[in-house]
């Protein structure tokens, strides 16, 4: 596998509340490990936020004795959770924070994705697929037929999310587990990439790129050139 990762804290943001985690090693029982987190609160609390939930969650899958993947990304979502929800309610600089977070963890030929938030997973092979759901407003109203997808992408209120890590004692996140086959391409990304760059164009660009560091270099270029207007992580793996 071919993998490569960027965070970059745009043209508008003084902060970068995104955090990301890759691994290409072993941690636990899977046999490698990719996180990318966008935190939101104060001025310190969404970075907080976004680094304790990663950071959590690695502890978790590192040292616990679960062995269904699934069930590992529930639990550690959970353990983060309560990581990041008990550091909100007891430090009056945190009040309120919290984090999008997307995972993923590949074998042989299956990957297991876990999600919660507005933070992406694409697979490009052939076309481009968002393999999760948003969990935000303007999702709900596409869903409801109120918006298209184009609507969506410039809709006052896109930011707005319906589900987070850290917010409430309890999370609802959502499981995906897809096969996948050689030269398959997973994207994980924040919003600061998905809301300044067109699917067609991510797709392009990591078809057409000389190697995934290119990619990679080239979507966060992208979403600065057409705004930069949020923080940028973008987390490229090639099967």
């Amino acid at each position: 596998m071919e993998t490569f990762a960027k965070t970059d804290v745009g043209r508008k943001r003084e902060i970068n509340q995104d955090y990301i985690y890759l691994s290409d090693k072993k941690i636990g029982s899977f046999q490698n490990l990719y996180i990318v987190a966008d935190g939101m609160g104060g001025h310190k609390a969404g970075d907080h936020a976004s680094k304790l939930c990663v950071e959590s969650m690695v502890s978790f899958i590192k040292n616990t004795s679960i062995k269904t993947p699934v069930l590992i990304f529930e639990e550690a979502l959970s353990y983060a959770n309560s990581k990041v929800y008990e550091a909100s309610i007891t430090h009056e600089n945190y009040r309120g924070m919290g984090t999008t977070a997307v995972a993923a963890t590949f074998t042989e030929d299956t990957v297991y994705i876990a999600n919660i938030g507005d933070s992406r997973l694409y697979r490009i092979s052939g076309d481009i697929s968002q393999i999760t759901t948003d969990h935000s407003l303007v999702e709900e109203m596409v869903k409801q037929g109120d918006l298209t997808h184009s609507q969506a992408r410039l809709h006052p209120q896109k930011n707005i999310i319906t589900r987070a890590l850290g917010i409430e004692s309890t999370i609802k996140a959502d499981f995906f587990e897809i096969k996948y086959k050689k030269g398959d391409y997973f994207l994980l990304c924040t919003d600061g990439l998905s809301n300044m760059v067109e699917d067609y164009d991510i797709s392009y660009t990591v078809k057409h790129a000389k190697s995934v560091k290119e990619a990679v270099e080239s979507l966060v270029n992208k979403a600065n050139e057409n705004g930069g207007t949020d923080n940028i992580s973008v987390m490229l793996i090639k099967a």
